[in-house]
């Protein structure tokens, strides 16, 4: 004699002594609940991490990047620049910048053989800069002078 399906409380039809419909939902909604709760501390823990940096990272776009600009950042102390990529700019010669990869870059200030790091720049951002402009100061509009 062929078994016969059982509809259990749910709703659901099937074999067996529970519904394995919603068993499966159950299981699924523990796993989203448990992996949200790491994904927010892994979250939380990597944005801890942005107040220990010299220089704010926060718009680099993926971990790669923020990592190898720490990186950088660390080799600063023990290495040339030239080791790392960097050159002077050609209107200030102070002004150091230092690849990170095609896109970005790192400004460092050349104070007494020593480098300051200033910002992380995107490329775009880097090639529009007009010579003479104060890198370590965001720029804003000033107020027009009142004849």
């Amino acid at each position: 004699m062929p078994k016969r399906k059982k509809n259990f409380l749910c709703g659901h039809k099937g074999y067996g002594s529970f519904c394995h419909i919603c068993k499966e939902k159950e299981t699924l909604q523990k796993q989203k609940k448990i992996t949200y709760a790491e994904k927010k501390k892994e979250r939380d823990a990597w944005q801890a991490l942005f107040d220990n940096d010299v220089i704010d990272l926060t718009m680099l776009p993926t971990h790669k990047l923020v990592t190898k600009a720490r990186q950088v950042l660390e080799a600063l102390h023990n290495h040339p620049f030239h080791e790392l990529g960097g050159k002077r700019l050609r209107h200030d010669r102070n002004i150091i910048s230092i690849p990170l990869d095609r896109d970005y870059r790192i400004l460092c200030r050349d104070q007494h053989h020593q480098l300051i790091p200033l910002r992380v720049m995107s490329h775009e951002d880097y090639n529009v800069r007009k010579p003479g402009h104060n890198l370590h100061v965001k720029s804003t509009p000033q107020a027009s002078k009142s004849i």
